[in-house]
């Protein structure tokens, strides 16, 4: 057993919380993180004694008014393990929090900690059992973004993910972190558990981005 599958084995469905209004985690990615806050300081220090987890979660828009208190948080959020980190003298961190499954947060729990805990639950993919349909999204996915792409690195990666054994729910949380998609398609991305319906919207955003005159889609891929 993995480390990644021993964190999601021993999930005891409490969440601790650390919301941010311009990122979407995805399981299979990885992130790397500042924390600074007191409270989030708490929270990695927490995280650290206990199973490494951090669920991210957006904030809902509204969200600057509230931003010391609890400023509402979108549904689904993304449970992430600590792959590494180093603590600063003054009590910051840098980590790098790798996205292991998406939860369904069903009502936040009062404890006596600064940092926000929920109760969650895991959600795993969804996927079509016509293998067909499985291969041919991926055929079509790899034919809508490998042409922006040039001879080079960022090519070669994304020929290996489509070229390996990722399953398309991979594929498609991948693509929706790396390209440049609009935050709320992100969070519309992670919260659908369906993958050929996650493939059906990137490949609706990929559409729309190359009806746009003049716009470079996607940018160079992420090397996360």
């Amino acid at each position: 057993m993995t480390d990644d599958q021993a964190a999601l084995a021993g999930f005891d469905g409490q969440a601790r919380l650390f919301p941010l209004p311009n990122l979407v985690l995805f399981p299979h990615v990885v992130q790397g993180l500042h924390i600074f806050e007191p409270r989030y300081r708490q929270l990695m220090a927490d995280s650290l004694a206990a199973d490494g987890t951090i669920t991210m979660v957006l904030l809902r828009p509204g969200w600057e008014e509230e931003y010391d208190a609890k400023p509402a948080i979108e549904p689904v959020g993304c449970l992430g393990r600590v792959v590494w980190h180093e603590r600063l003298a003054d009590g910051r961190y840098n980590l790098r929090l790798r996205g292991l499954s998406r939860v369904r947060l069903a009502e936040e729990v009062p404890v006596d900690r600064l940092y926000r805990v929920a109760r969650a639950d895991l959600a795993p993919d969804v996927s079509p059992a016509d293998l067909g349909r499985l291969k041919a999204f991926r055929r079509r996915l790899a034919d809508a973004v490998l042409p922006h792409f040039t001879a080079g690195p960022a090519r070669d990666q994304v020929q290996e993910l489509f070229a390996g054994d990722a399953p398309l729910g991979q594929v498609c949380d991948v693509l929706g972190y790396a390209l440049p998609l609009p935050l709320e398609l992100k969070q519309g991305l992670l919260a659908e558990p369906h993958t050929d319906l996650r493939a059906e919207v990137i490949l609706d955003a990929l559409r729309t981005a190359e009806s746009n005159a003049g716009r470079r889609f996607p940018p160079e891929f992420s090397p996360n």
